[in-house]
């Protein structure tokens, strides 16, 4: 009897722990709005991606997700430069998944139907270019490259993109689909290994599990990194030292120039903005030293003027 209780007592301890690293990393990880009933429920309720008022806003505005990090300093900001506007509501959404938005008219999760018309989108200029009839003004404002998020201490000893295609390496890999930057990792994919490095990567290692496709990539990368799903996922470095600022325990494999890839992060406001003077008025603070500013703290580069 004595046996059972113990083994008993060791179950139950390792079920909670086990219970305790599903989601002592999950987002959000910025400070939540104030005010209200807190009703965050890690891996039931959790919506991340959406801030702020989305009943009357006073300014709607879609960033490509990687830029999530920023979402909190940047609209403080602005609101304490123009105090006019208190109600905003913005999505950090994958570029694609926003472009299809505008275009629908509305995004569904779950149960919840999001008709909103925004007044400012934020991606890299290749989706611009593809949107470039619905802007009044575009504006380039940052940039950024590549790196590999691995986990603590690089257990797996990855050195760079070419060891991805090694078969106990499990990627974490933005899906092409609707991830602007999965485009551009290929590219990286093949100035590093050649067309023998996106199949292996791409396709080869996607059929046989080792590479995942994520759905938001932002989100599922580091949270894969992060449970020790993934040994390796490829990010805009942005995010990984987004990661390492709020004490995840990541590492960082940097990627060489000559194989790496520059971004460049577009605003374009549009013609169907309903809220055109606010969203000039944003415009004008994103590129204000005070924008810029909070851009270069979270380790993005600046634009290309």
């Amino acid at each position: 009897m004595k046996q059972f209780t113990t083994v008993l007592i060791v179950t139950i301890l390792l079920a909670g722990a086990l219970h305790a690293q599903d989601f002592r990393f999950d987002p959000p990880w910025n400070t939540p709005p104030s005010g209200g009933v807190a009703f965050t429920v890690p891996g039931i309720d959790n919506v991340p991606d959406l801030y702020g008022d989305i009943t009357d806003p006073q300014l709607v505005i879609f960033f490509a997700g990687n830029q999530f990090m920023v979402i909190d300093s940047l609209i403080t900001g602005f609101k304490k430069t123009h105090p006019q506007y208190q109600r905003i509501f913005a999505e950090t959404l994958p570029p694609g998944i926003l472009a299809q938005q505008i275009i629908s008219g509305s995004l569904v999760l779950g149960n919840l139907r999001i008709a909103v018309t925004p007044d400012i989108y934020t991606a890299g200029k290749s989706r611009i270019d593809q949107l470039r009839d619905s802007f009044t003004v575009v504006k380039n404002y940052a940039g950024n490259t590549l790196a590999i998020m691995v986990q603590q201490g690089n257990p797996k000893r990855i050195r760079g993109l070419t060891d991805l295609a090694r078969k106990n390496v499990r990627v974490s890999m933005p899906n092409p689909a609707w991830e602007g930057i999965g485009k551009r990792i290929e590219e990286a994919y093949i100035k590093s290994g050649g067309a023998a490095l996106q199949q292996a990567v791409m396709k080869d290692k996607v059929a046989g599990g080792s590479t995942y496709l994520t759905k938001i990539h932002h989100r599922e990368t580091p949270l894969r990194v992060l449970r020790q799903k993934a040994d390796a996922g490829p990010v805009w470095l942005t995010e990984a030292l987004y990661q390492q600022m709020i004490h995840h325990p990541v590492s960082i494999v940097n990627i060489p120039e000559k194989e790496n890839i520059k971004a460049s992060y577009w605003a374009g406001i549009l013609k169907s903005a309903p809220h055109p003077q606010a969203a000039k008025d944003f415009m004008g603070y994103l590129m204000s030293p005070a924008g810029q500013g909070i851009y270069k703290h979270f380790g993005f580069t600046p634009p290309e003027l």
